[in-house]
């Protein structure tokens, strides 16, 4: 039997979390007196690391600004989902617990997630959704470079012991599929997400819904016409 390993992006592709991020990030530039970017620059850069986020939507703010416009999002951020709950606050796409439901009960499948969340943020979102023991690697963005740096990839793979013919990386923004294709890695990508599906360039497939995904797994990894 061949192993197989499916990497999920989280914002945008297994949760939709724009009310948060558009709110915190609001938060964030308020505390420091600074103009909200529009939504569109907001969108834009989720899935980045913050720290990297930072600099694309305030580039004239000097280094301690930012690091505070990160400090303000990051606590923003846990007082919205305290307030409401994960469910709440970052609600599962249509599809997904069902998708990973049935990509979790193969042999031949191992999960894993490479986000640019923080871990304390990623393991609050798992135990929300009651997704314990889902993700046998889970990457963020405290132990790597932001996408669409390849090192998340490189180290879901060594964490698992698989070869990059054997994974597929699944997202929903140009930074999933370029980090995937400098990872040597197939690029699956979801057009429900924050970025248009026109930006997802290197994406080697494209789904519209979760019902669509094990076929185009299947497709990747060589088992189906």
């Amino acid at each position: 039997m061949r192993l197989k390993l499916v990497i999920f992006d989280v914002d945008g592709t297994l949760v939709d979390s724009q009310a948060d991020i558009l709110g915190s990030m609001n938060g964030a530039f308020e505390a420091q007196g600074l103009k909200t970017p529009d939504r569109e620059a907001i969108l834009g850069i989720v899935g980045l690391s913050l720290d990297v986020a930072m600099l694309k939507l305030a580039p004239q703010a000097g280094t301690a600004v930012r690091a505070e416009l990160v400090e303000g999002y990051k606590r923003t951020y846990m007082q919205r989902r305290e307030a409401v709950g994960t469910k709440e606050s970052s609600p599962l796409y249509p599809g997904a617990r069902a998708a990973l439901d049935r990509l979790r009960a193969r042999d031949d499948i191992l999960l894993g997630v490479a986000t640019g969340k923080s871990r304390r943020g990623l393991d609050k979102l798992i135990e929300g959704h009651g997704l314990d023991g889902y993700f046998q690697t889970r990457q963020v963005a405290d132990d790597h470079p932001s996408k669409p740096h390849p090192s998340m990839i490189f180290a879901a793979l060594s964490e698992t012991g698989m070869e990059h013919v054997d994974a597929v990386m699944v997202g929903d923004t140009s930074y999933d599929m370029d980090m995937a294709q400098a990872a040597g890695v197939a690029g699956l990508g979801v057009s429900w997400g924050y970025h248009p599906a026109s930006a997802l360039k290197s994406a080697r497939a494209m789904v519209d819904d979760f019902s669509a995904l094990d076929e185009a797994l299947g497709q990747l990894f060589g088992e189906t016409a």
